[in-house]
Parts: structure tokens; C-alpha cells; sequence
């Protein structure tokens, strides 16, 4: 018998292997949810699945999303990026990697790390929602309102609260899976 899953991942294996592996499990390490922010504001205005399918290679063009290397990167940089088929080419949205890059240091060292500072919104522990059907979640909250607009404060390009939401979804902040899906309990 096949595992019931939230309905929002079907329509491919590479979702429902995001779904069943990565989506909504808490993330601490500052590494994986600087991915996260980059590959979320990537995202606003298109599909999940659009990022998902180019997620390796914006890997490889934004060195492994290390964000010290991005927070240096130079206009022949930036250029070489927009000419990168493999990825995203919204200049905006660039520029915004570096300036986000620049803005997520900054927060590292006023709090110790971002993981510090973006979990202390909610105290270190994840959300756990109740929702029978994944189009019963919201597009945002108040809580990603209020984080939004502490990273537009600090710099931050390209994190509007919707955008905030699902980063807070993909890197369990809040648990959304459905309350019938298998992972609901396991995150």
C-alpha cells in the first residue's frame, strides 16, 4: 500500500522525494537555510517545482551557496550568472543573492547565527499545524509578516512574506504537512 502524502507533491517523483525527505524537517545549520532563503526567493512569482528542477544547477553556479563567496561577488560574476541558462536569469533577484549574502553575515554576527535568529522567532520549536488538505494553509502569517519585515529591516531583498512562509514551511519552522500524510508525525 503506498504511503499517503500531501496532495501539493504528486505530480512528480522529484517532489514527492522532496516532500518525503527534506520538506518541513526542522533545519538548524546555517548553510542549509541560507539554500533555502536563496532558493525560495528564486522562487517568488514561479513554481516550486521550476527551482526543484534547476536546484544542482544553481548549486554549482552559486558555488554550493556559500554565502561568504556570494557576498563578494563582482559584476563579472553577476554577468556570468544572467548568462546561465541552467538557472533563474532575473537580474533583481541576483543582485538580491549578494546583498542577502551580505545581510545573512550580518546577522551571524549580531546573533551568533542565523539559525539562532530566525528560530528565536518562535522560541526554537517547530509549529505544528493541523490542516486536512495542504490548500487549507496560508500563503502567510503574522509571525512570517513580522520576519519579513525584521529582514527588510537588516537589508534583506526579495523576502516578502509569502516568500518567508514557504522558507519557514521547507525548513520546518512550521509542520503543514496534511494530518493524514506519513510524515506529518515523523517532522
Amino acid at each position: 500500500m503506498e504511503k499517503h502524502r500531501c496532495g501539493w507533491c504528486l505530480s512528480s517523483d522529484l517532489y514527492k522525494t522532496y516532500h518525503d525527505e527534506e520538506w518541513g524537517v526542522p533545519v538548524y545549520d546555517d548553510d542549509t537555510l541560507f539554500e533555502f532563503l536563496i532558493l525560495e526567493t528564486f522562487q517568488a512569482g514561479l513554481s516550486w517545482i521550476t527551482v526543484l528542477k534547476k536546484r544542482e544547477n544553481f548549486r554549482k553556479a552559486f558555488d554550493h551557496f556559500d554565502y561568504k563567496k556570494i557576498a563578494k561577488y563582482n559584476q563579472k560574476k553577476i554577468d556570468n550568472l544572467l548568462e546561465n541558462e541552467g538557472i533563474i536569469r532575473n537580474k533583481l533577484k541576483v543582485k538580491a543573492t549578494i546583498t542577502n549574502a551580505q545581510a545573512f553575515m550580518n546577522i551571524q554576527e549580531e546573533f551568533g547565527s542565523f539559525s539562532k535568529y530566525i528560530w528565536n522567532f518562535i522560541d526554537g520549536k517547530p509549529i505544528k499545524n493541523s490542516f486536512k488538505t495542504y490548500k487549507d494553509a496560508p500563503g502567510n502569517t503574522p509571525l512570517s509578516d513580522a520576519i519579513s519585515k525584521d529582514l527588510k529591516k537588516r537589508g534583506f531583498k526579495f523576502v516578502g512574506s509569502t516568500v518567508i512562509y514557504a522558507h519557514m514551511q521547507a525548513t520546518g519552522m512550521v509542520n503543514d504537512h496534511e494530518v493524514n500524510c506519513f510524515r506529518y508525525n515523523e517532522v
